[in-house]
C-alpha cells in the first residue's frame, strides 16, 4: 500500500470549529456532470431501503464541511459523505453545512467523483485555500477518502493510518472495499440505473449481499409473487389430478361390484 506524503501535523495553521455564520455565502458552483448527483442519490437510497440509516446519522452530498483555518473560513463540498452522529439542528431549520466537532462527529466517510478536466480531488496543497486531500487529511482527519472516476471505473480508498497520513487500501478478492465505521463493502457495479448504463458505486453487507435499490427491490417481489403464483397454480392442479384420481378409482370399483353383482356376488351382503 502507498502512502501520500503530507504537511506534518505540527505544522498546521489555527483551526477552529464554528457554524458558519447565517449571512455566509456558500460557493455555487455548478455541479459538473450530471452523474455525480445520480451516483449520490443511488448509494443514499439502497442504504436507506436496507433499513441502515439511523436518525442520528448525517448523509449528504455536495453540503459544505467548513472549518476556520487561521483565521480564514475555508469550505468543501463533497460529493458524498457520511457522518455516524451529528447533532440535531432545531425544529423548522435547514442545515446548509457541517462543521465537524461542534455540529457533530467528523465525518466517517468522504467521497469525491472525478470529472474530465478537475484533479483537486488529489490535491495536497497546504496553503489556502487548500486541497481536497490535504484538508480531508490534515484538518478534518476523515478516516476513510474515496475517489470514484465513474467513466472508468476505477475506484480509490485511502484510509488515515495512526501516523495521521492516508494510505491507499487493497480491495479484497471481489474487487470491494470493507468500510468498519459502516459495516460495510463499497464496490464498482456495471449495469442500468435510472436509463444510464454506467459504472455505479455500490454496497454490499457483512455476508456478501448486493443491498438493492428500489427498483431491483420491486423487481425481486414481482418476480417472488408470480413464483407464489405458479406455486399455487402448480398445487392447484396436483389437487385437480389427485381428484380425479380418486374419481377413477371409484369408477373402477364401480364397474368391479357391478360385475360380481352380475355374478351373483353381492359383497355388501357379505
Amino acid at each position: 500500500m502507498s502512502q501520500l506524503a503530507s504537511c506534518p501535523s505540527d505544522a498546521l495553521p489555527p483551526i477552529t470549529w464554528s457554524k458558519l455564520p447565517a449571512d455566509f455565502v456558500l460557493p455555487d458552483e455548478p455541479v459538473e456532470s450530471l452523474v455525480q448527483p445520480l451516483l449520490a442519490a443511488a448509494l443514499t437510497e439502497a442504504l436507506d431501503l436496507a433499513g441502515w440509516i439511523a436518525a442520528e446519522m448525517l448523509i449528504a452530498s455536495n453540503m459544505a464541511i467548513c472549518a476556520k483555518i487561521d483565521g480564514k473560513t475555508v469550505v468543501k463540498a463533497p460529493d458524498w459523505f457520511y457522518v455516524s452522529r451529528a447533532f440535531p439542528v432545531a425544529e423548522g431549520a435547514i442545515r446548509r453545512s457541517y462543521a465537524p466537532h461542534t455540529e457533530g462527529d467528523v465525518p466517517a466517510v468522504v467521497m469525491e467523483f472525478l470529472s474530465e478536466t478537475d484533479t483537486g480531488e488529489y490535491s495536497i496543497r497546504p496553503t489556502y485555500p487548500y486541497g481536497k486531500l490535504w484538508f480531508y487529511e490534515q484538518i478534518v482527519r476523515v478516516p476513510i477518502y474515496v475517489i470514484f472516476e465513474p467513466s472508468s471505473g476505477l475506484l480509490e480508498v485511502r484510509q488515515l493510518n495512526p501516523s495521521g497520513s492516508y494510505e491507499r487500501q487493497a480491495p479484497d478478492a471481489q474487487g470491494r472495499y470493507w468500510i468498519p465505521s459502516m459495516g460495510l463493502s463499497l464496490g464498482v457495479w456495471h449495469g442500468r440505473r435510472l436509463e444510464n448504463t454506467i459504472h455505479w458505486l455500490r454496497w454490499w453487507d457483512e455476508s456478501g449481499n448486493l443491498l438493492l435499490w428500489g427498483f431491483e427491490r420491486l423487481a425481486e417481489e414481482r418476480q417472488r409473487v408470480e413464483q407464489e403464483r405458479q406455486k399455487a397454480e402448480q398445487a392447484e392442479l396436483e389437487l385437480e389430478q389427485e381428484r380425479q384420481k380418486a374419481e377413477q378409482e371409484k369408477a373402477r370399483a364401480d364397474r368391479l361390484a357391478a360385475r360380481l353383482k352380475a355374478m351373483g356376488i353381492d359383497l355388501e351382503a357379505e
